[in-house]
């Protein structure tokens, strides 16, 4: 089974019809969140690399015909119009890795409007999770303020395939390394580990598990020391590592209790009777706000492992993410739904200092002091460059979020800057919604 027919059934009738009524001109979908998550005061864009390895490998096969005919019960041959189908549109997109706000598109696709329709499902569900993990992730880089990150999410995350995209995403932030060793191999990040309780609860004692698991592994060693209880096995872990002449780049693990004053008690134990250099790292149901609370409280740990609840980005696991119509055949138009109303036209955001947004139309030219964010990254449905990679991706997100306004930074009760409508698109829209309700009567019964 290919992923085209991972779709919804209603975009395969959408696209059958669009093919028997010879609707092939070309549309503009925008891609996009209507509202930030409570506790959220910026997003980061992700996701657009797997979405462009998607849409060049579209292309409804024979199988995919048969697939759907099964779904809709009817015959083969009713489907047929759909075989050959594939993606030779124009994508234009915020780069991976750069800030965005509520209502302006991270992407936007053009193409025959059966091939557009086909394609949104997907786009939205690794566009929505990508760009959800990613925020999480950040969010965690502001509060660990310069700390190593590393990702121990795949055992909890939403899947096997979820897994490798937090630990990629957490990369992209910033994230120093991940225990997930698929994603170290497929992306280049340093893999990270150390040992479960069951290992320890396997020797006899805590010091012959440390001393057995030192054996193994020559190189920097981690003990995780709080399967009995925490102060007297960072002891223990600070005697094996004097005894082994072990040091610098060790660390032991604290992973339940009162992780600032089990930290605080563990430094003063390593200071005093374990040999020099050895960290202290904090895991343990931990996210951002935990993070941000340790930090702020001075607790002396070095690195944070952060899991389940920021690969699942628990508190906030899904956007509302829209995939809208903004333009057919060269003919803007626009949603009038209550509270759900969508703006015209292919569009552009101009960023300006401190992240001032201007969402525009895409063939105004930029406000002074700005810069276009959404570039052509597919034509004629082939990548327009070589893949990005996750460095670029790195350093766009470094310098957006530097020039991010202190009070969006916040962990707790940030407040999200609001992007303008310039003048161009807002009288575009009062044009297109007069015309609609003109045609259709769509505002006779609101007051």
């Amino acid at each position: 089974m290919s992923q085209v027919t991972t779709t919804d059934l209603y975009e395969v009738t959408m696209a059958l019809s669009y093919l028997r009524e010879d609707m092939r001109a070309p549309a503009t979908f925008s891609l996009f969140v209507r509202d930030l998550p409570p506790g959220r005061g910026f997003l980061v864009a992700a996701g657009l690399e797997a979405a462009l390895d998607y849409l060049g490998r579209f292309r409804v096969g024979r199988s995919d015909v048969q697939d759907f005919a099964a779904a809709l019960r009817r015959p083969v041959e009713d489907l047929e119009p759909l075989h050959g189908l594939s993606f030779d549109g124009e994508v234009r997109a915020v780069p991976e890795g750069r800030l965005v706000l509520a209502g302006e598109p991270l992407l936007e696709v053009t193409a025959p409007l059966p091939q557009a329709q086909l394609v949104e499902t997907y786009l939205l569900a690794l566009l929505c999770h990508q760009t959800a993990v990613a925020s999480k992730a950040a969010r965690c880089v502001v509060a660990a303020a310069g700390r190593p990150l590393i990702d121990f999410s795949l055992r909890r995350a939403h899947g096997p395939e979820a897994g490798l995209q937090a630990a990629r995403l957490g990369a992209l932030v910033g994230f120093a390394g991940t225990s997930n060793i698929a994603a170290a191999r497929r992306y280049g990040i340093a893999a990270a580990g150390t040992m479960a309780h069951s290992y320890v609860e396997s020797f006899p004692s805590e010091e012959a598990a440390f001393r057995a698991f030192a054996r193994t592994h020559p190189g920097p060693v981690t003990f995780l020391v709080d399967t009995y209880d925490t102060e007297r096995g960072v002891a223990t872990a600070a005697r094996v590592l004097a005894d082994l002449g072990l040091g610098p780049e060790c660390a032991v693990r604290l992973d339940s209790g009162d992780l600032g004053a089990l930290a605080r008690r563990a430094r003063t134990t390593l200071d005093a009777a374990g040999p020099a250099g050895v960290r202290i790292i904090a895991s343990g149901g931990l996210d951002e706000y935990e993070v941000d609370r340790l930090v702020r409280d001075g607790a002396p740990i070095d690195a944070y492992a952060v899991g389940s609840k920021v690969g699942t980005a628990a508190d906030a696991p899904y956007l509302d993410m829209a995939y809208k119509l903004v333009e057919y055949d060269g003919r803007p138009v626009m949603k009038l739904s209550s509270a759900k109303v969508t703006a015209p036209g292919r569009k552009q955001v101009f960023r300006g200092p401190g992240l001032h947004d201007v969402v525009g139309l895409a063939n105004e030219p930029p406000p002074e002091g700005t810069e276009p964010l959404l570039n052509t990254v597919m034509r004629g449905g082939l990548r327009t460059g070589p893949p990005d990679t996750l460095a670029a991706a790195r350093a766009r997100f470094e310098t957006d979020l530097a020039a991010l306004p202190e009070e969006a930074r916040r962990i707790e009760d940030p407040l999200a800057p609001v992007p303008a409508a310039s003048t161009r698109l807002t009288t575009l829209t009062t044009v297109v919604r007069h015309r609609i309700e003109a045609r259709t009567g769509a505002g006779r019964w609101t007051s």
